[in-house]
């Protein structure tokens, strides 16, 4: 077999200028001098007084609002147990407890159930059924559907007049998204931090505490798996969190977001393509060159965390060490680990960056071993003609420019214990080669 190698992920001009070359996906990318010390991007808005009489209330994700959403499938609550999950609260139990974390459909689906009924045949599940049955059987249920209905036909451009005239049955048939669709949100409890005095004290990931960040990821990770289960049509289920509103988010409150789609998605397809050549990919072209490079911001026993290169905007890649690629299949300590590094990565962030939070993993249809990773991008830049006439990306933050910052912060956070003490930052990081195990195991 002739020998060929993969070529520089990284090449430095003399001029100063970086190409950067992703190894998944062939997106070009450039760090020229001078643009590179443009300003971050950061949002600093005019900081006001919070009103007192507005609390927890500041949006329709907030927990004062729950009607607001469609019905909830599950919630998790802080009890005597620790932390517990209720499934399918009735309406008239809404405000009953208080969720840390809440799972609803997403008003606005991606992929409506109309999508998975006339395209596949798709129906709702007898439990599904029988649970959306109860619902509306309920007169509290049944007012709450059709007060979200109206809120959603109101954004289409329904007039209450022309929503009024509508025969209510019309008006419920709309509602088997809420129960069986595909696109849910996972919205965290508070809206601003804890105590907060002025609306620039938002509550991001970075300001949970490690515990409350496992919850959310455990949550996240069952909420996958839940919509997988009801839906054998899907193929893969991705998970994304917009925070702020220059990175897509509807509001400035700490959501993810899950849909199922029918389709693996171009960037895993191309991914794939790669691993069947070399099934060691994610070790040689991610993690042990993050390493050769001097790129590796911090690690754990379970979870490694580097600045990428080759993204559009700056980037923070975790990779989970599991042998294991369904995210599911991963031991408690596993995911912890996981969680614990994605925190600590959104907390060296801050919350006044706008940024997303992007989940990959195997497709459910594939039997190639690949890992569970996560890329945190920050949206501090605006893509422009250059872009798109050439195809070549100009990222204003070199990677090490990435590492220095996130690192500078977490020995801070560290220290402060708003991060977990189990990671070894920069130097203190192990940097085996290899330590990814994903590929000593097959399906």
């Amino acid at each position: 077999m002739d020998y060929s190698r993969e070529p520089e992920y990284l090449i430095q001009l003399a001029d100063g200028t970086l190409k950067q070359l992703n190894p998944f996906t062939g997106t070009e990318v450039w760090t020229v001098p001078g643009r590179a010390n443009r300003p971050l991007g950061m949002v600093f808005p005019t900081s006001s007084p919070l009103d007192p009489e507005e609390e927890a209330s500041y949006c329709a994700f907030c927990e004062r609002r729950y009607q607001e959403t469609p019905p909830e499938k599950s919630r998790v609550i802080r009890s005597m147990k620790g932390y517990e999950t209720l499934y399918r609260t009735p309406a008239e139990d809404l405000f009953a407890t208080t969720a840390e974390f809440r799972r609803v459909p997403n008003l606005f689906e991606i992929l409506s159930y109309e999508y998975w009924n006339l395209n596949y045949g798709y129906t709702l599940p007898p439990r599904v059924a029988a649970r959306r049955k109860a619902y509306l059987e309920s007169e509290a249920g049944r007012a709450h559907v059709l007060g979200v209905i109206g809120s959603k036909l109101r954004a289409a451009g329904k007039t209450d007049a022309e929503i009024a005239a509508m025969p209510v049955e019309d008006r419920i048939a709309a509602a088997s998204g809420f129960f069986g669709g595909g696109h849910d949100v996972i919205i965290a409890r508070r809206h601003y931090v804890k105590g907060a005095t002025h609306d620039h004290q938002l509550a991001g990931a970075g300001t949970l505490t490690p515990e409350e960040h496992l919850q959310f990821v455990t949550y996240t990770i069952e909420s996958v798996k839940a919509l997988y289960d009801l839906n054998r049509y899907a193929r893969y289920v991705t998970v994304f969190q917009n925070w702020l509103k220059p990175a897509g988010a509807s509001f400035d409150h700490l959501h993810k977001q899950l849909v199922a789609i029918d389709e693996r998605g171009v960037q895993h397809e191309a991914t794939l393509a790669k691993l069947r050549r070399n099934p060691n990919l994610f070790n040689e072209a991610a993690s042990n060159y993050a390493s050769y490079k001097n790129l590796v911001i911090a690690e754990n026993e379970h979870a490694l965390a580097f600045a990428g290169f080759g993204h559009r905007f700056p980037t923070i890649e975790i990779y989970s060490k599991s042998e294991h690629s369904d995210p599911w299949e991963l031991s408690l300590a596993e995911v912890r680990g996981m969680s614990d590094m994605i925190h600590a990565m959104h907390a060296a962030t801050g919350v006044d960056v706008p940024c997303n939070e992007e989940w990959h993993y195997r497709p459910i249809d594939v039997d190639l071993s690949m890992p569970w990773r996560v890329m945190l991008k920050w949206r501090v830049s605006t893509l422009a003609g250059f872009e798109g006439a050439t195809k070549i990306y100009l990222n204003t933050i070199t990677p090490e420019m990435v590492r220095d910052r996130v690192v500078d912060r977490l020995f801070g956070l560290r220290t402060e214990r708003k991060v977990a003490s189990s990671l070894r930052i920069a130097f203190e990081a192990p940097c085996r080669p290899n330590s990814l195990r994903y590929s000593e195991r097959t399906r």
